[in-house]
């Protein structure tokens, strides 16, 4: 079968319309779509149906679509289709996870609703669908992060999130930040100084200025810049900063 630029484009728009302006929380459901679950329990399906309410998967398997209406779902049509983990395992297709619970991205209830739709004849396998969407994304039905659309009928959906622009950020201004101050270790080893201007220096064991560098805070996430070259991070848990085994409160 060929796939046309009109096929594509005529790809379910209403469904989109819906998906984009749906503010109540209406469970979304794709239906009657061979499913490549990578999950080991659950397998691969033909005929079945991906339910999802925001970011989270709750239903997978045929028959989903009886309750639909009940549910008041928003229904997508993915006949001829395959849908995949958009993000893949690489170990776990190797056979290098001995528990399911090890498994990354799975399409199981429970998980993040991160998936791939493509035609069924460009997904023999889990691969070959992602490698579709890095060699042919005009040929992507959907692609599906977090519950929203990113790409729809082979073009980027309109407000969709913007990917961080690469290469080294300028220092943020940090003054006032409630983060910026003298981090200390429970056994007051390592003092972790950052900035308002940036910059983070660190004394180890009464040895100052061990590491300095640059560093970049992202939510809960801090990046460093060593100035000797290498990259560290940590993350912001609360009143604490846990970083490289080390666990800090501002002093």
């Amino acid at each position: 079968m060929t796939i046309t630029a009109t096929d594509t484009v005529c790809w379910n728009p209403e469904a989109l319309d819906e998906i984009l302006s749906n503010d109540e929380g209406r469970p979304v459901l794709f239906t009657n779509a061979r499913i490549l679950t990578m999950d080991p329990l659950i397998g691969a399906m033909v005929g079945a149906d991906i339910l999802f309410v925001g970011s989270l998967i709750v239903g997978v398997g045929p028959g989903i679509v009886s309750a639909a209406g009940d549910d008041n779902a928003i229904v997508v049509d993915a006949s001829g289709t395959t849908v995949v983990p958009a993000v893949m395992d690489a170990i776990a297709l190797a056979g290098g996870r001995e528990h399911r619970s090890e498994y990354v991205a799975t399409l199981a209830p429970g998980n993040t609703t991160d998936f791939l739709v493509v035609p069924d004849e460009l997904a023999d396998d889990v691969p070959t669908a992602v490698a579709t969407l890095l060699t042919h994304p005009e040929r992507v039905r959907a692609l599906v992060s977090a519950g929203r659309p990113v790409l729809w009928a082979g073009s980027d959906v309109p407000g969709r999130a913007a990917a961080p622009e690469a290469g080294i950020p300028d220092a943020e201004d940090l003054t006032g930040s409630p983060r910026v101050g003298v981090w200390i270790d429970r056994n007051d080893f390592l003092h972790q100084e950052l900035t308002a201007d940036g910059r983070y220096d660190e004394t180890r064991g009464g040895r100052p200025h061990a590491y300095q560098g640059r560093y970049w805070i992202d939510g809960d996430r801090i990046d460093y810049l060593d100035d000797l070259g290498f990259w560290a991070y940590g993350e912001f848990r609360g009143d604490e900063v846990h970083h490289a085994g080390y666990v800090m409160k501002l002093g």
